[in-house]
């Protein structure tokens, strides 16, 4: 019999994720992560971890399945707590989640998994694997979108490898929400009527002020308002003698300083804003709301916009580094002066976006066919061939 260790974060998904698998004839054994100790900064009704470990060990006792609890809490503070902090103080705007999976549940969780004699990790999370098994005998690894698109969760796993994919299963890929809550309730598991957990991984919601303040301290500056018709908007494209030379020019983002606009506002920080920001700015009377377009922590200022459609919200290339070029599937990765057309989304939720992909010395170009809005230094750009997720990358 295979064994399988099942991440059971004491939420609907997990549950019927081994429920479904001890139906299939896996030995399963349910193990609950916990990943953080400082309750002072989390919303303790939205995720109470107690409650959720209570929950995954009365599902674990329902479903007659071995349960064990975990405490990741160090490697999290040191391998996700401590980027963010990195991140935040550099201007940039991680995202824990895709860290999380990488480097937790996917590494550290998936190592103790082993330990235990497991042949596999699985869990609830919305998507699909594909297997290719090629001529030599070697299998390639798919990580495929989830069935229920309101719920595909695969941009949160771009980061994986195909070691990590080939140790891992999704149970509930094939499911829609609906179907996975209809289950639960077919067999009384005490989450089938659970509201999904948000915020960030098994941590739960968090105030983000009050969490980076621990490390990056108030400090006062202005808020800049940026009209649409400043010089930066009004350049008009140069004649490009290549390529890259037009992707270079899309791909930049305005540079700004305080004399391009007018002092509308105080904030508290800099680093505590992200690009395409509008709640925290607490500054009105503008026909349209303000939007963060840029932060420059090292002044410590905002610039903001009027509106969604606020030029310096708008891009339509970006730029990924060498060093943070991730490709799930590395038979397909791009040579120098190769390009691919792909589907490409650069936050969770945002619909596929026509894009091409071009690779040069230094890194990868992702040149969108339109103008995204609020690309944002520190994210995430994932990008698919019909429904398979290959590859993905940091925003420069």
């Amino acid at each position: 019999m295979k064994k399988v260790v099942v991440g059971l974060s004491g939420g609907v998904d997990s549950s019927v994720a081994a429920y479904l698998l001890q139906k299939q004839g896996y030995g399963v054994i349910g193990l609950f992560m916990k990943n953080w100790h400082d309750d002072s900064v989390t919303i303790s009704r939205e995720c109470p971890w107690l409650e959720d470990s209570n929950d995954a060990l009365i599902v674990a006792e329902k479903l007659g399945i071995p349960f064990q609890t975990v405490d990741l809490s160090k490697e999290y503070k040191e391998r996700i707590v401590d980027y963010m902090f990195r991140e935040y103080e550099k201007g940039r705007t991680p995202n824990p989640d895709v860290l999380c999976n990488r480097e937790i549940k996917f590494d550290v969780f998936l190592k103790i998994a082993l330990q235990l004699g497991a042949d596999y990790v699985a869990t609830g999370h919305y998507c699909r694997k594909g297997e290719i098994v090629n001529p030599d005998g070697f299998t390639t690894y798919r990580l495929l979108a989830g069935v229920d698109e309101n719920k595909d969760q695969s941009y949160f796993l771009c980061q994986l490898s195909q070691e990590q994919i080939s140790k891992t299963l999704f149970p509930i890929g094939e499911l829609t929400k609906p179907e996975v809550r209809k289950i639960a309730f077919e067999n009384e598991l005490i989450t089938a009527d659970k509201k999904d957990s948000q915020g960030l991984c098994f941590i739960g919601k968090v105030r983000l002020p009050d969490f980076l303040q621990q490390k990056l301290k108030p400090k006062k500056g202005p808020i800049v308002e940026v009209p649409n018709d400043v010089s930066q908007y009004q350049r008009t494209a140069p004649v490009f003698n290549t390529k890259f030379e037009e992707l270079a020019y899309y791909a930049q983002k305005p540079v700004y300083d305080i004399s391009d606009g007018k002092v509308v506002g105080q904030h508290q920080g800099a680093h505590y804003f992200t690009k395409g920001q509008r709640k925290g700015l607490d500054v009105g009377g503008t026909p349209e709301p303000l939007f963060v377009i840029e932060t420059d922590v090292s002044e410590n200022i905002i610039f903001t916009g009027q509106g969604k459609t606020h030029p310096g919200l708008l891009r339509r290339a970006l730029f990924i580094t060498n060093d943070e070029l991730h490709w799930v599937r590395p038979d397909l990765s791009l040579e120098v002066d190769e390009s691919m057309e792909v589907l490409a989304r650069i936050r969770y939720r945002q619909p596929l976006q026509k894009a091409t992909l071009y690779r040069v010395n230094s890194g990868l170009y992702v040149d969108f066919e339109e103008m995204q809005v609020a690309i944002t230094e520190g994210q995430f750009v994932a990008w698919y061939i019909d429904n398979e997720l290959i590859g993905s990358g940091v925003i420069s």
